[in-house]
């Protein structure tokens, strides 16, 4: 039985969509065992580079809230959050490639809400985030990693909430950019390094010049860094998980915002 009208209609059509996006997601279990190998990558090799730089109770430690508990412990949730950076914000490829082939013109003639597509399609992108981080946490706990699985769980629901305004961002890139792939890439290469190197994922920003530590403060996603370094180290109620939760609320409302009204008036 069909949905009628309204907010029952719309909650049934995103349920509709975000199935649809999951299954596919599914059937291509690779993409996400391939997605593991760059972070892997940098763990491997970068961190150990770290380790002067963030050894246990330096300053660039202590800084980035990590109560010195050693490189793996700062570095780690970096590269979480890094996988939610680089996976939703090359979803909007995905929609590109079925702009191309005509398929998300077939999604357009059905009865679904437009909206819902748009919201289902950036919830779906919780669901990779939330494995990928927990594999890279377990991963890292022979090597000296401290698990925390409550504090973990927090912080990953924290970056399924940025994940689905990104990827609504990508989205409606996506959407702007039909026909113009090479402008897709473009724009998100452009933006994507900056807002990485800013946040404190890979270095912490104590050490650089004064402009480079002012700029990072109107970066939300230093603010996510920051939460996510304090609760993978073992502390909850504090001002920085806090921060990061509004940072990843409004980068949510945002990109979703953003991405409905393009899905609305686009095509």
């Amino acid at each position: 039985m069909r949905a009628g009208p309204g907010p029952a209609k719309f909650v049934g059509d995103t349920a509709a969509v975000f199935v649809r996006e999951i299954l596919l997601f599914l059937r291509d279990p690779f993409s996400l065992v391939f997605s593991l190998l760059q972070p892997l990558i940098f763990l491997a090799l970068f961190a150990p580079l770290l380790r002067g730089a963030v050894a246990t109770g330096g300053a660039g430690a202590a800084g980035m809230g990590t109560g010195g508990t050693g490189t793996l412990q700062w570095f780690v949730p970096g590269v979480i959050v890094m996988i939610s950076l680089f996976g939703t914000s090359m979803t909007g490829s995905g929609l590109l490639y079925e702009l191309m082939t005509g398929s998300y013109e077939r999604v357009l003639a059905t009865p679904l809400d437009r909206s819902a597509i748009l919201v289902g399609r950036s919830l779906k992108e919780f669901a990779p985030l939330f494995i990928q981080g927990l594999l890279i946490a377990v991963f890292c706990v022979p090597f000296g990693f401290r698990f925390y699985p409550v504090h973990l769980l927090v912080g990953l629901v924290l970056l399924g909430v940025f994940g689905i305004g990104l990827g609504a961002l990508s989205y409606a890139l996506g959407l702007a950019c039909k026909g113009r792939e090479w402008l897709f890439w473009s724009v998100q290469q452009t933006l994507l390094f900056p807002l990485l190197i800013l946040s404190g994922i890979m270095l912490p920003l104590e050490t650089g010049p004064e402009w480079m530590r002012l700029v990072s403060r109107f970066n939300p996603l230093t603010y996510i860094v920051d939460a996510e370094r304090t609760l993978l180290g073992g502390t909850l109620g504090s001002t920085a998980v806090l921060w990061g939760a509004v940072a990843a609320g409004l980068i949510a409302v945002v990109g979703l915002v953003v991405g409905i009204r393009t899905t609305r008036t686009t095509i």
